[in-house]
């Protein structure tokens, strides 16, 4: 993925989380703000299963994309703010239950098994540093989403919104900036890789089962 294009993307998914602001306090209810705030999250996710050739994925990805259509053709449901909390909380719990699985005993972390495709290896120091950060991002998906159940309970709808569109891709963009500095900073032989190589490595499948198991 050069550069640029990922540039772009980070600025369309910038972009994205204001609009989904905007439509989260000012359109909610409307069918059409449904389908823009879902549409392109579960459209995205599809390409990715697509690739991974996940079938239980691609299932109930499916099953979203028919039930986001019924939705939108039934002229919206009665208190969508549940829909787009479990949105936001449930996103947020799947990735902690993700990140937190790769962590049992026998396995590679899930960065872990990122940095060795990156990488092509993983040295010793580098797999006991990939399972810290694992652990850290796992407790921050934890962590994002009881705060999202606690703040739509406690606080009005326009802060919720707030947390969910842009304070979360901010801190997401916050925690891989410090880890990035930190790394470097605590381990200056690790060998250096870019976002884009990261990300690339990210979206293929595991080979022969390396990212699986130490």
């Amino acid at each position: 993925m050069p550069n640029g294009r990922l540039s772009l993307g980070l600025l369309a998914a910038a972009a994205y989380a204001v609009l989904s602001h905007w439509l989260m306090v000012h359109a909610a209810n409307q069918p059409w703000a449904i389908a823009a705030l879902f549409g392109p999250l579960l459209l995205a996710a599809l390409g990715f299963a697509l690739r991974q050739r996940n079938g239980p994925l691609l299932a109930g990805l499916g099953f979203a994309l028919l039930g986001l259509y019924g939705i939108v053709a039934r002229g919206g449901v009665g208190d969508v703010n549940r829909l787009y909390v479990l949105q936001h909380a449930g996103i947020h719990f799947a990735l902690f239950v993700s990140f937190a699985a790769s962590l049992r005993p026998g396995r590679l972390s899930l960065i872990g098994g990122v940095a060795q495709r990156v990488h092509g290896g993983l040295s010793p120091e580098m797999r006991v540093y990939t399972g810290k950060v694992t652990r850290l991002w796992a407790g921050y998906f934890l962590a994002m989403t009881l705060a999202s159940l606690c703040v739509y309970a406690l606080a009005p709808w326009s802060v919720w919104s707030l947390l969910a569109n842009l304070i979360t891709p901010a801190l997401i963009a916050a925690l891989f900036a410090g880890e990035h500095l930190l790394r470097y900073r605590l381990h200056p032989e690790f060998e250096r890789a870019t976002l884009a190589a990261a990300v690339r490595a990210y979206s293929h499948k595991p080979v022969n089962g390396d990212a699986a198991r130490r």
